[in-house]
């Protein structure tokens, strides 16, 4: 008697389930690709790019100078006076922490670039949004990385970035 309840209320509540999911509509978007994959974004960074350009020159080069005093304290070391060595070493020691210094500046200088790029955008990107929560009717939209799985076909940010790219032409 108790297992043809306990059978019963799994079925039905089966049903239930299956019931409630067919009502919910779901899909997955990723923010971030999706503004930052369109036309206008990949124009915004390559023009974000240009403008660091100099300060990764300067970088490189940087790199490239301790590069050639480690070669340096390698090759020449055994000719070398301790004095000198010292000198070296600390040379290289203080060229690495500026290095190190301007490349951490550098990242966050892209980031703040970044960041600025997505607060650009996204007014469009919500109207967009907006459009395909009205066309699809959809319930929910979550972050993909907040599923264990997702199906590609529930996934919406290919399609929010190629109707943000219709936008702007």
């Amino acid at each position: 008697m108790i297992k043809k309840i306990s059978m019963t209320l799994a079925v039905l509540l089966m049903c239930m389930t299956q019931a409630v999911s067919a009502e919910l509509k779901v899909a997955f978007l990723n923010p971030e690709i999706a503004i930052l994959g369109t036309e206008e974004a990949k124009m915004l960074g390559e023009a974000a790019n240009k403008e660091l350009e100099t300060e990764q020159n300067e970088l490189r080069t940087l790199r490239e100078k301790i590069e050639a005093q480690q070669k340096k304290m390698q090759t020449d070391g055994e000719i070398l006076s301790d004095a000198e060595k010292r000198k070296m070493a600390a040379d290289v020691e203080e060229m690495t922490a500026d290095f190190q210094f301007n490349g951490q500046k550098l990242q966050k200088r892209a980031q703040d670039m970044r960041t600025e790029i997505i607060a650009q955008l996204e007014p469009k990107y919500r109207a967009v949004v907006d459009e395909i929560v009205q066309i699809d009717q959809l319930d929910v939209i979550m972050a993909p990385g907040t599923a264990i799985y997702v199906n590609p076909k529930h996934d919406i940010t290919r399609r929010v970035t190629e109707k943000m790219n219709e936008q702007a032409q």
